[in-house]
C-alpha cells in the first residue's frame, strides 16, 4: 500500500485509473470502516482510502483536538484489506491557503436534525468531500448509512454538481448488542458502553410501533425521548422522517406508506451518539 500526502503525487499515482473506488474516513478505523473497503472493491479498482480529520466540520466546542488518531494501527488494517493507496494529507496539503470557497447545503436538508444541533457541520462535510473527490477523481465512493443525513447530503451534492462519481451506500455495522460502530464509542466508560445499545433499542421500538399502525408521529418521538431521558441520556432528537428527503411525513405520506427512517442523536455522559433505522 502506498501512503501519499500530497495532492500532486496522488494525482500522478492515479493517472489513467478509470475505475477508482474511494472511501473517505477520519481514521481510528474499526470493522465498520473496513466493511466499506470491501464493498468498494466490489464496485471498482483500485481501492483508495483517505484519512483526514477535517477541522471545517467541527464546531468551536466540539472534539477536534481530542478526536482519536490511531494512524499506524489504521495503516496496518488497510494493508490487510488490500487498499492500493492511502491518501493521508496534512492540513497544509489540503488547505495551503484558507478555504474561503465553501459548499452551501440547501436549508431544508442542511439545517435540520444534525444541521440544527451542529451549525456549519454540513458545510464542512460537503466542502471536504468535494475537495477529496477533486483530488482522487473516483468512479465510485462508499459512505455508511450510519451517517444517514450525511449520505443524503453527499449524494444530492454529487448529483446537482454532475460529479462523475457514483455514491454507494453501505449498511451500518453493529456490535453484537446492536450498538452502531463509531470512532467515538471509545469515549464511553464501561458502564456507558453497557447502556449504549439502548439507543438502537429505542429506534427499534419506534419502528415497531409505526409498522403496527401507530402513526401519531409526535407522540412516538416524544415518548422515545422521554424514555431515554429517564435512563440518563440527554437526547437531541428522535425523529421520524421520509427516506427520500428527510422531511417530516405528512398524513398523506403515512397513508400511502411512504418509506420512512427514524433517526436519533443523544448524549450518554459526555459522548454524543447517532443512529438510525429504516422503516
Amino acid at each position: 500500500m502506498k501512503i501519499i500526502s500530497s495532492v500532486e503525487e496522488l494525482r500522478d499515482q492515479l493517472s489513467g485509473q478509470l475505475r477508482t473506488a474511494f472511501v473517505p474516513t477520519m481514521g481510528n478505523l474499526h470493522e465498520g470502516h473496513l466493511s466499506l473497503m470491501r464493498l468498494a472493491r466490489k464496485h471498482g479498482d483500485p481501492v483508495v482510502a483517505s484519512i483526514f480529520v477535517n477541522r471545517l466540520q467541527f464546531g468551536p466546542n466540539e472534539d477536534f483536538d481530542k478526536y482519536p488518531r490511531t494512524f499506524q494501527a489504521d495503516v496496518d488494517k488497510l494493508e490487510k484489506e488490500g487498499v492500493y493507496v492511502l491518501f493521508a494529507p496534512t492540513e497544509k496539503d489540503l488547505y495551503p491557503e484558507p478555504q474561503e470557497f465553501r459548499v452551501s447545503p440547501p436549508q431544508d436538508l442542511g439545517n435540520t436534525l444534525e444541521g440544527e444541533f451542529r451549525p456549519g457541520f454540513f458545510t464542512g462535510v460537503t466542502t471536504i468531500v468535494l475537495k477529496l473527490f477533486s483530488c482522487v477523481q473516483p468512479k465510485v465512493a462508499v459512505f455508511g448509512k450510519k451517517d444517514y443525513q450525511q449520505l443524503m447530503m453527499v449524494r444530492n451534492m454529487s448529483r446537482q454538481f454532475a460529479l462523475p462519481t457514483q455514491i454507494i451506500a453501505a449498511e451500518t455495522w453493529r456490535a453484537d448488542d446492536g450498538l452502531a460502530l463509531s470512532s467515538r464509542n471509545m469515549y464511553l466508560s464501561e458502564a456507558e458502553r453497557a447502556e449504549a445499545p439502548a439507543l438502537y433499542q429505542s429506534l427499534n421500538a419506534v419502528a415497531n410501533e409505526v409498522r403496527s399502525g401507530h402513526l401519531d408521529i409526535f407522540q412516538l418521538e416524544h415518548k422515545a425521548m422521554e424514555d431515554l431521558a429517564r435512563r440518563g441520556w440527554k437526547p437531541d432528537y428522535i425523529s421520524i422522517r421520509k427516506q427520500n428527503d428527510l422531511q417530516p411525513p405528512t398524513a398523506g405520506d403515512l397513508a400511502q406508506g411512504a418509506p420512512l427512517v427514524v433517526l436519533a442523536a443523544a448524549k450518554l455522559g459526555t459522548t454524543r451518539l447517532i443512529d438510525n433505522l429504516e422503516i
